[in-house]
């Protein structure tokens, strides 16, 4: 096919297997190569990693610039971490091979209030090779920033964006529902909630990008994490939580301009949640209330925002880019397969 994405996966994780095997599917994009340092993955078939009955005849390797000389990629789907300063380095070695990079690194997603310097030193790198970089997935990415700015087109003026996120994490891959903390007591709860390692990962850059979409000049940002304590046993394929202990996590962003807050973000994520949903309300002229009930699937929904990126990263101009610097992405494959979920 002509203009086809000559892409590499790079990390093989549950959400880089499940990104490649969406993007193995595209008729415009050639799955070339696999990437990961986990001697338990080298060598295998990334179909085999994905849990597929079939393979896909992309061998995972070690050897990045072995992999990068073979396969001549111009396109790498970046899954390996969270934070800034583990994938800075990842990135700015594809990048000094003239590949575009689209990564799921939250921190990236609006990194420019949190993180200045490093956001231009990334830019800087991206315009010397010709390249671009873009980090998205279904939160940060879509669901609590991209698609809260979209909504507000029709409005004359806006006062106020809350944007609740509220998910049954029971069907969740193991690694999701650990990061919640579902299942621990509540002082371990809390005591990972001090350290900083239990935490939704983005939520203070989707708020930014809100802010910075809307033009507004945000005096703080503040972050607030609570346990979703159980009233009553419940479990899921993988961790059984009883009374007392936590079923997930709460956890919120308020952006304050001049003392009053115009963003509240709402991010819950817990087994066995009831009333499961994505939901937009814009204090503005017209308001604008929208709901997507039963919610967005985490998983299949970073999976899919990412690939469809693809074509539209290839198409823009050299830098580090957020969503709000694209045009439109959409899905262009119609049909209703099932999705492959971990």
């Amino acid at each position: 096919m002509a203009n086809t994405i000559r892409v590499i996966q790079y990390g093989c994780g549950p959400i880089g297997c499940g990104i490649a095997v969406l993007a193995a599917r595209r008729p415009d994009i050639e799955l070339v190569g696999a990437f990961d340092i986990d001697p338990e993955k080298v060598g295998r078939d990334l179909g085999e990693l994905a849990g597929l009955d079939q393979r896909l005849g992309v061998t995972v390797t070690d050897d990045l610039h072995g992999l990068i000389g073979r396969t001549n990629p111009n396109l790498a789907f970046l899954t390996t971490s969270s934070q800034l300063n583990v994938v800075i380095p990842q990135i700015q070695a594809l990048l000094q091979a003239e590949i575009n990079v689209l990564s799921s690194a939250e921190e990236l997603s609006f990194p420019y209030r949190e993180a200045p310097q490093r956001a231009a030193l990334l830019d800087a790198v991206a315009k010397e090779h010709g390249v671009t970089v873009l980090a998205t997935g279904i939160n940060p990415g879509f669901l609590m920033d991209a698609w809260p700015l979209f909504m507000t087109a029709p409005c004359q003026t806006v006062e106020q964006v809350t944007v609740t996120r509220v998910q049954d994490a029971s069907p969740r891959r193991l690694p999701f529902q650990k990061k919640i903390g579902a299942g621990l007591e509540l002082d371990e709860f809390q005591r990972l909630v001090d350290e900083g390692t239990l935490r939704h990962v983005g939520l203070a850059e989707s708020a930014a990008m809100i802010a910075a979409g809307l033009g507004w000049d945000l005096d703080e940002i503040i972050e607030e994490i609570f346990p979703v304590v159980a009233e009553e046993p419940v479990r899921s394929q993988y961790i059984a939580v009883e009374p007392g202990q936590a079923a997930g996590v709460r956890q919120m962003a308020h952006g304050f301009e001049r003392g009053k807050e115009h963003i509240t973000l709402d991010f819950q994520a817990y087994l066995g949640a009831a009333d499961p949903r994505d939901e937009v309300e814009i204090a503005g002229n017209p308001p604008v209330h929208v709901v997507i009930k039963g919610g967005t699937h985490g998983d299949v929904g970073t999976a899919a925002v990412i690939v469809n990126s693809a074509r539209r990263v290839l198409e823009a101009p050299a830098g580090l880019l957020t969503m709000m610097d694209l045009p439109l992405v959409a899905c262009k494959v119609r049909g209703t397969e099932p999705a492959m979920v971990h």
